[in-house]
């Protein structure tokens, strides 16, 4: 996370007017590290939960006030918090093959990324509870259905779709920024609380001594599965 937002900042003060965001290889993001979340845990509880905190946090709150247009192009899955932030991108590709989860409460978790704000006014409050709650898997046409993903391009012809499709290189950066900050004026505050409220729920579940217990079991389950 906190490499992402090193590029971003550099991203914010050079010459680009936007950024594409994508990865090398079949899995976009499969979201938080609990493996190495249970390792800090496990020293200091309450000194870890306050640090994991400020830095999801930051990272999220970077999204919610970077001014040039993010695009991003998802190829293969999307859990937790790689799917959570895509609505604070401008513009969101994927290929056919990708999928989108965010199965928080399977691993003792809550809610990141403003996904309590932005999933149920995108997609309605049910389907917003079918993910956050209830951990349902969406297929990257049902993504594009409920207004997660903006298009879907076959995985053979994907890099060549996003590369056509980027047309805001001609455009003015001025423009292209202002433009997004009529867009968001009116959200910015609203994401930046629940991005709050998300964080500090948060910091709650990893400081206790039940969310210790309950992640101690997933991390587990994951070893014994392997």
């Amino acid at each position: 996370m906190n490499e992402v937002k090193s590029a971003l900042e550099i991203a914010a003060v050079d010459d680009s007017k936007f950024v594409l965001l994508s990865v090398v290889g079949s899995v976009f993001c499969c979201g938080l590290d609990f493996d190495t979340i249970v390792k800090h845990l496990k020293y200091n509880r309450k000194r870890a939960s306050v640090k994991l905190e400020d830095t999801i946090k930051n990272f999220v709150n970077f999204f919610i006030v970077f001014m040039k247009p993010v695009i991003v192009s998802v190829k293969g899955p999307a859990i937790g918090l790689g799917a959570s932030i895509l609505p604070l991108c401008d513009v969101v590709w994927a290929n056919e093959k990708a999928w989108f989860q965010t199965p928080y409460t399977r691993f003792g978790q809550s809610p990141d990324g403003c996904s309590t704000i932005t999933f149920p006014k995108i997609m309605g409050r049910t389907a917003a509870n079918e993910m956050l709650i209830n951990g349902w898997k969406m297929n990257a046409q049902e993504a594009c259905d409920k207004g997660l993903v903006s298009q879907v391009f076959w995985s053979e012809t994907f890099t060549q779709e996003v590369m056509v499709r980027i047309q805001i290189t001609s455009c003015n950066s001025f423009v292209l920024e202002n433009s997004k900050a009529l867009v968001c004026y009116n959200m910015n505050v609203e994401l930046k609380q629940a991005n709050e409220r998300e964080c500090e729920v948060l910091k709650k579940i990893w400081a206790s001594a039940q969310g210790m217990e309950y992640m101690l079991k997933y991390v587990q389950n994951k070893i014994d599965a392997f």
